[in-house]
């Protein structure tokens, strides 16, 4: 990272990722080009969740390249009087794999109901779809968190928030 006073701390950047709503998956597609297409996931240790169809664009890619990104972004105020926004960002990079244990695809599933809904029985939807879903495992292997000069500002002389020294930061 270039401008790693800006990097946020461990903790914010795993906060970010435990806590985000969707993030924008980006994949090596077709003649060379990137295919980012936003997806639910739910964060298990150094490993990200999500589901999929069992065919498409996003699974053919992973299939030739597993190598793959996700950014979720925390926070973006555009503050127009000057001429910026204050944002906040992690971005991991890992490889992704297709579950194929039935038991780790209904594992998965009931964390991504956990957190997309909360307090209802996932069991009955799961059982219908288990054997049909797409389960995709991405093992983190980078994970960098990156937040606007102005907001770094204002985090100095909290303990234990300064940003990190490091360029990148492990999950």
């Amino acid at each position: 990272m270039r401008r790693f006073r800006q990097q946020l701390p461990d903790g914010e950047s795993e906060r970010i990722l435990r806590e985000g709503r969707y993030a924008v998956m980006a994949v090596a597609g077709d003649e060379e080009y990137t295919y980012a297409v936003p997806v639910n996931y739910v964060l298990s240790g150094r490993s990200a969740y999500l589901h999929s169809a069992s065919r498409g664009h996003k699974i053919d890619s992973l299939l030739r390249n597993p190598k793959c990104s996700m950014c979720v972004v925390d926070k973006d105020d555009v503050i127009p009087e000057e001429f910026t926004s204050y944002f906040r960002s992690v971005i991991v990079f890992g490889k992704a794999h297709l579950v194929e244990s039935a038991e780790e695809r209904r594992e998965a599933l009931r964390l991504l109901c956990g957190k997309y809904s909360p307090g209802i029985d996932p069991e009955r939807e799961i059982g219908k779809f288990l054997k049909t879903v797409c389960v995709v495992r991405i093992d983190i292997e980078l994970m960098t968190g990156k937040e606007a000069i102005e907001l770094t500002r204002t985090r100095a002389g909290r303990p234990g928030s300064e940003p990190a020294v490091e360029p990148t930061a492990d999950l």
